[in-house]
């Protein structure tokens, strides 16, 4: 750590800078000129922190998070401790250095150097991480954001080393470094194919985002991002760069695809599947309650159409949607309730006609409320491409900038079709209360091309990903300047009332990696599943000296964090 005598010097720092190219940074918090000291500026300070809230200002800046850690907040609506002190600003757990890699070399001599100087390494691209993985105290970052290389696109897939094991025979495309999804998509738009992103174009496409199984508008019928790497080039622990897919290095394979990032190594390439475009119909749909003596009616509803997700699923739809009985802002288009459900959700392959009869049986169980207790809205629209729906309803940059407390869980059929008290209790639960402010996030996407591609020999993905329907999640924040017995109270309400509830409905499942519980003491079990033992050999393998650590990723219950 920077306060140990061991701690590289300067000189070494210097040394390191050299080679490669000037590229290393000694980060400062960005808010920093909102704090007393001589670089405060309270012009730089406004504009700062407005900044701080810009998704393309936060993935270009080496360590300003979409969800800070707090160490060093811009300036909302005042810079308090517990309301009354001045706050202070402090790197805290960010990285101290930072190597702005633009090379696979520059990042295999940044691994080296952490290696060596025994300096804990964490990996960025654009900060998009929930779990707080690529932050460390007294860390050196690899930040691979301006790592581009190119796109390239392949009519038909060739193996860079002809491996005879890969089965795909359709189009490809070359990912060579940071890029995000709205990079990429206008490149398969050209080519009128599909490539499997994320819902949220500004994620990097070879991250976490990937590494942790990856889900988007098109998984349902296509595959998690995971499934959709063909290879990839990896810089291992030791400095060392090599390929891995099914032929080579296939056990690393099988854990860069959906086994966790920032874990066996950095992945500096993919290429990925692409797929031919089709015709999309979509549903915009919503309810909300007529008066607050309708919210038994509300929740009942929410509970039906819970219950009706899988058939749905089967009957080819998928897509997200959101539920609070208490939003800041309106959920539910044309009506102004600060409680509400909406989903937005779409069937491959189909027009709006087809559509609108698959939900037919589900509405005629809704419709009894409608103008009761609830008010309903729902429209169908038919695109005649994929991207013309993606870019219509989906493809939304989600807002940066505030912490949250949250948790997830995968729910099967059993918790969402069986026992229909169980779940109406499990929603009331999570549900919260008016003045906890709570939001459940709901991510239709399982089924489909997903529960197929449990087949995959070279998958890491949690396997409890095979027999979901729908990724539920549940978020609280807390006001700014809430002192710290407020966090913990939030953070607990999520972990052991509001996860357990659903954890209680769906014993037998687990959670998404990237949009989990950080503070699950059974992560290792509910991220990895049963893969999580055979990971950890693969972790051994390619890094025995734990050069690679972050938390909730296999290999860190080896370790303590003081």
């Amino acid at each position: 750590a920077p306060d140990d005598n061991c701690w590289p010097s300067t000189f070494k720092w210097n040394v390191l800078n050299e080679s490669i190219s000037g590229k290393l940074i000694a980060n400062t918090p960005p808010a920093q000129p909102c704090y007393p000291g001589p670089e405060q500026d309270e012009g730089a300070c406004a504009e700062i922190s407005k900044d701080l809230t810009d998704q393309e200002f936060v993935a270009n800046d080496p360590i300003a998070l979409s969800y800070p850690t707090d160490s060093c907040p811009g300036k909302s609506e005042t810079i308090t401790v517990n309301g009354d002190e001045p706050g202070t600003c402090s790197i805290g757990d960010q990285p101290r250095y930072t190597v702005n890699a633009t090379t696979a070399d520059h990042v295999a001599k940044g691994i080296n150097f952490a290696r060596e100087y025994g300096i804990r390494l964490v990996v960025r691209n654009t900060g998009h991480d929930l779990l707080r993985r690529s932050t460390g105290y007294g860390s050196l970052q690899i930040w691979i954001r301006y790592l581009r290389t190119g796109i390239t696109f392949q009519d038909t897939y060739m193996p860079t080393d002809k491996c005879s094991k890969s089965t795909w025979k359709g189009s490809a495309f070359a990912i060579g470094g940071g890029y995000t999804w709205e990079d990429v998509y206008p490149e398969a738009a050209k080519r009128n194919v599909i490539v499997v992103g994320g819902g949220t174009p500004s994620v990097g496409c070879l991250g976490g985002w990937m590494q942790g199984g990856g889900h988007g508008p098109a998984v349902h019928d296509l595959g998690l991002g995971a499934d959709q790497v063909l290879e990839a080039q990896v810089v291992l622990a030791s400095g060392r760069i090599v390929t891995a897919n099914a032929c080579q290095n296939s056990d690393l394979f099988f854990a860069i695809r959906g086994g966790g990032p920032s874990t066996y190594g950095v992945v500096v390439s993919t290429v990925i599947k692409a797929h031919p475009t089709t015709k999309v119909a979509a549903q915009v749909f919503g309810f909300a309650p007529l008066t607050p003596n309708d919210m038994p009616a509300f929740m009942d509803a929410i509970a039906i159409v819970y219950q009706a997700y899988p058939a749905l699923s089967e009957a080819g739809f998928s897509g997200y949607g959101s539920w609070s009985i208490y939003s800041p802002s309106p959920l539910v288009s044309n009506y102004n309730s600060s409680t509400g459900f909406t989903h937005t959700i779409a069937v491959f392959g189909k027009d709006a006609a087809e559509a609108e009869a698959i939900f037919d049986p589900t509405m005629d169980k809704l419709m009894r409320y409608n103008g009761t207790n609830l008010y309903l809205s729902a429209s169908y629209s038919s695109f005649p491409t994929y991207v013309d729906y993606y870019n219509k309803l989906s493809g939304i940059v989600t807002p940066v900038g505030q912490t949250a407390a949250l948790g997830s869980r995968l729910l099967d059929r059993k918790a969402l079709s069986g026992d229909m008290d169980k779940l109406k209790k499990m929603l009331q639960t999570i549900a919260g209360k008016p003045e906890e402010a709570t939001s459940n996030n709901i991510v239709l996407v399982g089924g489909g091309q997903i529960a197929k591609d449990g087949s995959d020999p070279n998958s890491g993905v949690n396997p409890a990903w095979r027999q979901t329907y729908v990724h539920n999640i549940v978020a609280r924040g807390w006001a700014a300047g809430s002192n710290d017995s407020v966090i913990a109270a939030t953070y607990n309400d999520i972990t052991n009332v509001k996860v357990k509830a659903m954890k209680d409905l769906a014993p037998n499942t687990g959670a998404y990696m990237n949009e989990g519980d950080r503070n699950d003491p059974e992560y290792l079990k509910e991220f990895y599943g049963k893969n999580a033992a055979k990971l950890s050999l693969i972790k051994l393998k390619y890094d025995p000296l734990s050069v690679f650590y972050c938390s909730t990723c296999i290999g860190s219950e080896l370790w303590k964090v003081q």
